[in-house]
């Protein structure tokens, strides 16, 4: 019954509707007693010879209305309890995904995605069956059980209904047994599930590098594995459950024997009628229903109790970035200045940045280069608030970068990442993403500073075009450009592009660049690159080695110092002049 008690705050959010279900429900279980009662009199009607027409159709008028006043009560604690559970599934779905959106970047870090989604799928499936069907099979067990014993014993024989009893101890010990054993079992079936839902969602992502590497029967090989692996383990638990009904049967027949052997010896001795020992029997028919339930509802609680200890579970994972009591409820503006010592990734020794100590003044561009790893992304990551635990500061204007709310300091940043990600929309809804209701010109204007509406135009439907799914209709450089419009369309204070023109060729780099320089006069632009003619322009740019500043300057003077940036600039040179034939 743990379960229960840990959805407590949902039954009391919705008690008029439980309470109201249960009502109809105790009603039901009230006039189920009523037929059982009247085919005993009728019987006795018979063997007396006192049974006229009009005694029989009298009791049958009597059973069509408690038949039609059942039928209507049913259909309404079922939309009460069923209706209510759908809430529950509705409100738990809602607190996940708003969960997910306030996690840190380290969170997904140590999250699968096929996870995720099985927690946000399967396991409120389990949960919803708790507050329904659960709920259900409870209180209608309890109450018909309830009811159809004491009619048993007040009606007809309390000595008789002693002795039909018997076997239940039994049942209550082996159903109790059963049900710790499906808990634990049906919690591996979960965990099982969640892998197979992650392998296939990253066979599905990555079935282009699958297909270019020839690897399909491998990866098909490993995905028979773990369904097959979902499936023993699901058997597992469908081989307890199924000693739930077999055990109950067995529970309900001694119980029937016993009440045939002692009624019978009743009747013979003339403290039972022959009506009211049929009676009996038929109420005994309406038990096999209560403890039958009482069977499927271990296995719907500890289904239940599985998957709310899984979603509990990651709804407890704290959210590691959060806004201050007093954070300040405004755009962040100013100049950039970053004073880090030292920064490293949770759990990891190895520090990614050291000694990064710089300003930008506002309206400043900012170039960042380095080899991979050199920690390019990271210094970005930090300014977003993607990660907090770092020895040092940040600061825009005159404040501390935690001293902003989130949403402020994000909405000042329009971030283009490497990964450049497009949603299976529209290519005007992608660029539109921050602002869906936003007029077309501003959407075109934007697309024509990326220069992708020439592009877009001649798509099928121009910008009506549907992308698919991340973007796979498109080449490299359009889903570049299109996410680079998106930022854009925010006519964000900061504008990062993390190596976001590596996919455009020389001359459609240029173009972009010198259209950001004259619409984004008195903005900050922060760009990282590998290719060094996307940044030459820059009023600052660093270079980054093991995540440390080893040269510093504008483009003319870092060629001066000939260091690593002149030995890159030099080869760069060398191999665009190979490529035109040089």
């Amino acid at each position: 019954m743990k379960v229960f008690l840990d959805l407590m705050w949902f039954f009391k959010q919705e008690k008029k509707a439980y309470i109201t279900g249960i009502l109809l429900l105790a009603i039901v279980a009230l006039l189920q007693l009523i037929p059982p009662k009247i085919v005993g009199i009728i019987v006795d009607t018979i063997k007396d010879n006192e049974l006229t027409g009009a005694v029989l159709t009298k009791w049958i008028s009597v059973l069509i209305i408690v038949a039609l006043v059942m039928y209507v009560l049913r259909y309404y604690w079922r939309v009460m309890i069923f209706g209510s559970s759908l809430k529950l599934a509705r409100i738990l779905r809602n607190q996940l995904f708003s969960h997910f959106t306030k996690m840190s970047a380290s969170f997904y870090q140590q999250k699968r995605t096929g996870d995720l989604m099985a927690h946000a799928t399967n396991d409120l499936q389990a949960i919803q069956g708790t507050a329904g069907s659960g709920v259900l099979t409870f209180v209608d067990s309890l109450m018909t059980g309830g009811f159809v014993v004491i009619a048993m014993a007040a009606t007809i024989s309390w000595k008789l209904t002693l002795i039909a009893l018997i076997p239940l101890p039994i049942m209550a010990i082996l159903t109790n047994y059963y049900g710790s054993l499906l808990h634990k079992r049906f919690y591996r079936a979960q965990e099982a599930f969640s892998s197979l839902n992650d392998k296939t969602q990253e066979s599905i992502s990555g079935i282009k590098v699958i297909k270019t590497f020839g690897q399909e029967k491998e990866d098909v090989e490993s995905f028979r594995i773990q369904a097959e692996d979902v499936v023993r383990k699901n058997i597992s638990v469908a081989k307890i459950d199924a000693l739930f009904d077999p055990t109950i049967s067995i529970i309900i027949g001694l119980s029937f024997f016993l009440s045939i052997i002692f009624g019978s010896k009743y009747v013979l001795a003339e403290e039972l009628t022959l009506g009211e020992l049929i009676s009996f029997t038929t109420y005994l028919g309406l038990l096999i229903w209560p403890m039958l339930a009482f069977g499927s509802l271990f296995n719907i609680m500890e289904r239940g109790r599985a998957s709310y200890e899984r979603v509990s579970k990651l709804l407890a994972e704290p959210i590691e970035i959060i806004d201050k009591p007093t954070a300040l409820n405004e755009i962040p503006n100013g100049d950039i200045e970053y004073k880090i010592d030292h920064f490293h990734y949770p759990n990891e020794a190895k520090a990614v940045l050291k000694d990064i100590h710089f300003k930008l003044k506002k309206g400043e561009t900012l170039g960042i280069v380095g080899k991979t790893g050199a920690g390019k992304t990271t210094l970005i990551k930090l300014l977003l608030r993607e990660f907090e635990e770092f020895n040092g500061e940040i600061r825009i204007g005159n404040h501390l970068l935690e001293d902003y709310k989130i949403d402020r300091l994000r909405e000042s940043i329009g971030y283009v990442p490497q990964d450049h990600f497009l949603f299976s929309t529209t290519v005007g809804q992608n660029i539109a993403f921050t602002n869906p209701f936003i007029d077309q010109i501003f959407i075109e204007s934007a697309a024509e500073i990326a220069h992708i509406h020439d592009d877009i135009v001649q798509f099928t439907d121009g910008y009506q075009t549907i992308v698919g799914e991340k973007g796979v209709s498109l080449s490299g450089g359009q889903k570049q450009r299109i996410s680079i419009a998106r930022a854009l369309l925010m006519d964000p204070e900061v504008l990062i592009l993390d190596d976001s023109l590596s996919a455009v060729d020389a001359k459609t780099e240029e173009a972009i660049l010198s259209s950001l320089k004259s619409e984004r006069n008195g903005k900050t632009t922060i760009i990282t690159a590998h290719r060094l003619s996307a940044i030459k322009h820059a009023d600052l740019i660093l270079v980054l080695d093991e995540g440390t500043i080893i040269e510093r300057g504008r483009h003319d003077e870092l060629l001066i110092e000939n260091g690593w940036y002149k030995s890159m600039f030099d080869r760069q040179q060398l191999e665009e002049l190979v490529e035109h034939g040089g």
